[in-house]
């Protein structure tokens, strides 16, 4: 703010005009696509040491001896499960097999993150990871993923064989096995992929690094002023 002393000595004030760092301000953004990949879980010093802390029980059980049984076994009894509901055929419960493994499979390794039991131990490391993420630390095309990838084609194989390659039902155990297979490639590891993000908004308005208003130039007028006056017990009587 500014003084300035008009034709017949009468001060006004002005006030002083705004910078051009003042006066800008940030836009709307907004996603520039419908599809949106994020990386999750950095990898770092401190991430690093709270992962290695102690041995994630989470992810190491696929690693143990009969783990990779499992999967055979699983499938097997599922199967004769949907065979005693009656009027299964051998095309549909062949189908209904693959589709339900596939789907058990996603949500044990691709969707759920974190760990569920004992998680304080590792400080959070885990949280953002899914299953299939911290398998054998993250590390790709170990003994264990390269079963995991192949059993569900082995799967698929059969399906396919003992549905007669119907069109329709190829067509889903097909869609069905991409859906579980992309997630597991290397290149989307530790990436989500976001659909339809909402759009992101800003204040419009920095925090200011410099004074919003100019100095006078002068100093606070030191004569004039009134005196102060000490009030005493008279002064009430």
């Amino acid at each position: 703010m500014t003084t300035m002393t008009t034709q017949t000595g009468n001060p006004t004030l002005s006030l002083p005009e705004k910078s051009t760092n003042q006066t800008q301000q940030r836009t709307r953004t907004r996603s520039g696509s419908l599809l949106k990949v994020e990386q999750v879980g950095e990898g770092s010093a401190e991430q690093d040491l709270d992962q290695n802390l102690y041995v994630n029980i989470n992810a190491d059980w696929v690693n143990m001896k009969g783990a990779w049984l499992v999967h055979p076994v699983l499938v097997f009894c599922g199967k004769i499960v949907i065979d005693t509901i009656p009027g299964m055929n051998q095309e549909i419960s062949w189908t209904l097999t693959n589709l339900l493994y596939l789907l058990v499979s996603y949500f044990i390794f691709h969707w759920a993150t974190g760990i569920p039991f004992q998680s304080d131990l590792h400080g959070g490391a885990y949280d953002e990871l899914t299953l299939w993420e911290q398998i054998d630390g993250g590390a790709q095309y170990t003994p264990t993923k390269k079963w995991l990838i192949t059993f569900p084609i082995i799967l698929f194989l059969l399906s396919t064989h003992y549905t007669h390659y119907d069109p329709w039902l190829f067509t889903m155990n097909l869609t069905a096995l991409v859906a579980l297979l992309i997630p597991r490639l290397p290149q989307l590891h530790r990436h989500r992929v976001r659909f339809l993000s909402e759009e992101q908004y800003h204040s419009g308005m920095s925090t200011p690094v410099e004074a919003t208003f100019v100095a006078s130039g002068s100093t606070t007028p030191i004569e004039g002023r009134t005196v102060p006056v000490t009030l005493k017990d008279s002064h009430f009587h």
